[in-house]
């Protein structure tokens, strides 16, 4: 069977997973949509099999790092999921506070990708929280469709809470610099918008290819450092009344928009993937944070 890259896959169908992923189609759906395009020895097995991620193969970071703290926590969300289990992790044997960071996964739970992007930040010299949202629902029960399932259970504005209360647990821990700023992923962009709007005190905020908020803009305070995908039209098309929003509040903000690279381009674990933007989006979040929570 032929072996497939992602220079063999159209466009169109990067766009069909991207409404499978955001429980546009059904499953059903999906696969009759993604039979027209298996064609040329391509299946459809095999083309589902390249679009699922692959996350055995595709961490940057040993979660067993000799350089890396990391280990599961507990925290209270009153207003929320009441009790959410995250991922903490810092550098080891660090001696000055450390600037604190969110990390907010997808819309599918704590994954093995998240919880590798919430490493790699503290390897840079955060302490970071990733929390769960699916945590009152059991958690993330290890593959992203069942995760998604389970996550549209949840009251949204009830798992914003829950990451709000992650910020006080963070900004809190004997670590913790007190400066505290947020980076999240698709649902997670949203929820970093959203606590830039709800904390007058979060330190920055890094959405990528996030959903933008539709009211009360003149109440943020955090730097903004927004990501945005090319190809990512579904999302995109709300950023030019919010750019046009934060100039009018005169916020401080900064957008990149990344040329030809689909939503989740950042994500290691699906050939949605795109290396070079990936690795330059990053480093200008990293960048970001070094200058805001020092």
């Amino acid at each position: 069977m032929k072996k497939l890259k992602k220079e063999d896959i159209k466009q169109e169908v990067f766009d069909l997973y991207d409404q499978y992923a955001h429980n546009k189609l059904q499953r059903r759906d999906f696969i009759e949509r993604l039979s027209l395009f298996a064609v040329g020895g391509i299946t459809v097995p095999a083309l589902m099999s390249f679009l699922m991620p692959n996350y055995v193969d595709t961490l940057l970071v040993d979660p067993q790092d000799p350089d890396l703290d990391s280990d599961y926590i507990k925290y209270e969300s009153p207003k929320g999921g009441g009790t959410i289990k995250g991922l903490l992790s810092m550098p080891k044997n660090t001696k000055s506070p450390l600037g604190g960071i969110v990390v907010v996964h997808e819309n599918r739970g704590l994954n093995p990708y998240i919880e590798d992007t919430a490493r790699r930040a503290a390897l840079d010299g955060f302490i970071t929280l990733a929390p769960d949202a699916l945590s009152p629902l059991g958690g993330y029960p290890g593959n992203d469709d069942e995760g998604r399932t389970l996550q549209r259970q949840r009251d949204r504005q009830e798992m914003l809470e829950d990451f709000i209360a992650a910020y006080d647990y963070l900004k809190g821990h004997k670590a913790c610099s007190g400066k505290v700023g947020v980076v999240g992923f698709c649902f997670g962009g949203w929820i970093s918008n959203m606590m830039a709007v709800r904390l007058p005190n979060l330190a920055a905020s890094v959405p990528f290819y996030g959903r933008q908020p539709k009211e009360d803009i003149e109440k943020i305070n955090a730097p903004l450092l927004l990501q945005y995908a090319g190809l990512d039209t579904r999302v995109n098309e709300g950023w030019p009344q919010y750019e046009e929003e934060l100039k009018r509040y005169d916020k401080d903000y900064v957008a990149y928009m990344y040329p030809e690279v689909n939503h989740g381009f950042h994500n290691t674990s699906t050939p949605r993937y795109d290396k070079p933007a990936a690795e330059l989006a990053w480093k200008r979040t990293m960048d970001f944070f070094r200058e805001k929570l020092r």
